[in-house]
């Protein structure tokens, strides 16, 4: 990962200040991890411009901030960055001024009278059940299937993935439990007998081959140096399988999150009823997972019209 060292003591000691802010306000783990880097890389592009002070930013350092992001690639699936991702990034700052300005470290927020173009939501790419298939049949090992089934057959984000222990799967019961999901929702999850067959089948035969000299404590999925499987390394798993298939046409286009959109729409492709598909999911709201119902039809009218 490209890393955005500054060394401004100025700009280390607010950001400290800013993600200790975030926590105290209630933001999520994620959030609290992910705002901070933004603003970071934000705060290295000032540094390396001789900006070396919070007073000096102006309205229009944060405009050629903004061109830049509409033109920096992203690290590590290609291509630039989307219209969510920059508004997150523009989040990050907006949240940094607008803190600054409450607590009286600058008199004006530089981004009070910025107005940026809303992001528009792209549709969701939902994977066809072909080629679902094809990204099991390029796994190799049993800790890929087992990353599939959870991505796929347990419909997991990728923090909960992350969080995932060992404990957490009941491999008699057939359920695997959320301890703390999207918005510290709990949820049990129940699994087919072949995805708890080939979790099981990691986790007896291949998950200790990972340990090496550094023990994964209870984490369920361990990388190649024996710890917790991070978000970047699931991340490059699913690129690697995506170019060992035969889907090399969507490559760059699906993460994590599309095989949890892809269970979703098969569900109720097969008939399954929405209020199940929205527990699965852990939805709070049966209009999220509607959502799923809409995209299937719209796919449906287009291969008619071809």
């Amino acid at each position: 990962m490209k890393k955005h060292v500054i060394h401004q003591p100025d700009y280390h000691r607010l950001l400290a200040e800013y993600k200790a802010n975030l926590q105290a306000l209630g933001y999520g783990k994620s959030s609290t991890i992910i705002y901070p880097t933004y603003l970071k890389e934000f705060l290295y592009n000032m540094e390396q411009q001789q900006t070396d002070s919070i007073a000096k930013i102006t309205q229009s350092h944060i405009m050629v901030y903004h061109s830049y992001l509409q033109q920096r690639p992203t690290l590590y699936r290609g291509g630039a960055l989307s219209s969510s991702s920059i508004s997150q990034h523009l989040f990050a700052i907006r949240t940094f001024f607008g803190w600054l300005e409450r607590t009286g470290q600058i008199q004006a927020s530089p981004m009070s009278a910025l107005v940026f173009t809303a992001p528009v939501k792209a549709e969701r790419t939902i994977l066809s059940q072909t080629e679902i298939k094809g990204l099991y049949q390029a796994a190799e090992t049993l800790r890929d299937k087992a990353i599939l089934n959870l991505f796929y057959g347990c419909g997991l984000r990728r923090g909960e993935a992350i969080a995932l222990d060992i404990n957490d799967i009941h491999f008699g019961a057939q359920l695997l439990y959320v301890r703390e999901g999207k918005g510290k929702k709990r949820r049990a999850i129940p699994m087919t007998a072949k995805v708890s067959g080939e979790l099981k089948n990691y986790l007896l035969y291949e998950r200790n081959s990972y340990v090496n000299a550094k023990p994964g404590g209870f984490a369920f999925i361990l990388n190649n140096t024996g710890t917790r499987m991070q978000g970047l390394g699931y991340d490059k798993l699913l690129k690697s399988l995506l170019e060992k298939s035969a889907l090399t046409h969507v490559r760059g286009q699906i993460s994590l999150h599309h095989l949890r959109h892809s269970i979703a729409s098969h569900l109720l492709e097969n008939g399954v009823k929405m209020t199940y598909v929205r527990d699965f999911l852990g939805h709070s709201s049966l209009n999220t997972t509607q959502v799923y119902t809409h995209i299937r039809q719209r796919q449906l009218k287009h291969l008619k019209e071809c």
